[in-house]
């Protein structure tokens, strides 16, 4: 039994150098050598559940996520997962709900071109989990208290109305939230993630759940801290410039 969970959050799978790109490369290297060395997935509405039920933690489990919905995590990374026998949960911005067939694609963040829901149906048949990232990926603290039901509740409505599956995962955009959204969150799902850096622990806020950002390790050897009695300092002392800002409302 051990006393945290890393959950890992993954945006775009690309050799772009973006802050929002990891390198499918070192991707594929980072899964095959956690596999190897005995680290099992958990999806992240099972690790809340451990938290919400005060179970203990296995030992070498960890939480895979991936945010907004880019193809790339069905072209390079579901691979990578299938052949390990991974799971992870994948957020989703799913605008509207108007084209919902499977060569229909996610509205694009930028350049990058999204998800399928044939992709999705895919990936989420294969045991991927699938959560919601609101409508249109807005600043939720920056909206009106009408505003901010609408983009959480109607993604959750889109992809269960598509899927015909329960949706219970959540993550905010950009990882901020106030007492607003984070209320109106509690209502339709069981968890949500925040851009709180961190590890997962017994105490751990359900609907302010800590990640690791991957942007802190993009490199051979910044990954495998993790495998290491060094990764929880390591994370700590990344989240003291990050409090820092927040504290003086940067």
């Amino acid at each position: 039994m051990v006393d945290y969970i890393t959950i890992l959050t993954f945006h775009s799978i690309d050799d772009s150098r973006s802050v929002i790109s990891f390198s499918p490369e070192l991707f594929r290297h980072s899964m095959e050598k956690l596999y190897r060395n005995g680290y099992r997935t958990l999806r992240l509405s099972d690790a809340a559940e451990l938290i919400r039920e005060r179970r203990p933690f296995q030992d070498k489990s960890f939480v895979l996520t991936f945010d907004d919905g880019y193809r790339c995590v069905y072209d390079e990374a579901f691979p990578v997962l299938e052949k390990y026998g991974m799971t992870a949960t994948v957020f989703l911005t799913t605008g509207g709900s108007n084209n919902a067939g499977p060569d229909d694609r996610l509205p694009r963040l930028g350049e990058r071109e999204m998800l399928s829901w044939g992709e999705i149906k895919v990936m989420r048949d294969s045991g991927i989990e699938i959560g919601a990232h609101t409508l249109a990926h807005p600043d939720l603290t920056a909206l009106d208290t009408a505003e901010i039901e609408r983009e959480v509740r109607g993604s959750k409505e889109v992809i269960e109305g598509i899927l015909g599956s329960r949706v219970s995962s959540f993550a905010y955009p950009y990882g901020k939230y106030d007492s607003r959204s984070r209320e109106i969150v509690g209502r339709y799902f069981g968890c949500a993630c925040s851009d709180g850096l961190g590890l997962l622990t017994r105490e751990s806020e359900l609907y302010a759940l800590e990640r690791v950002d991957t942007y802190y390790l993009r490199g051979e050897k910044l990954f495998g801290l993790m495998l290491t009695k060094s990764f929880p300092l390591y994370v700590l002392l990344r989240g003291i410039p990050l409090a820092i800002r927040r504290g003086l409302g940067g």
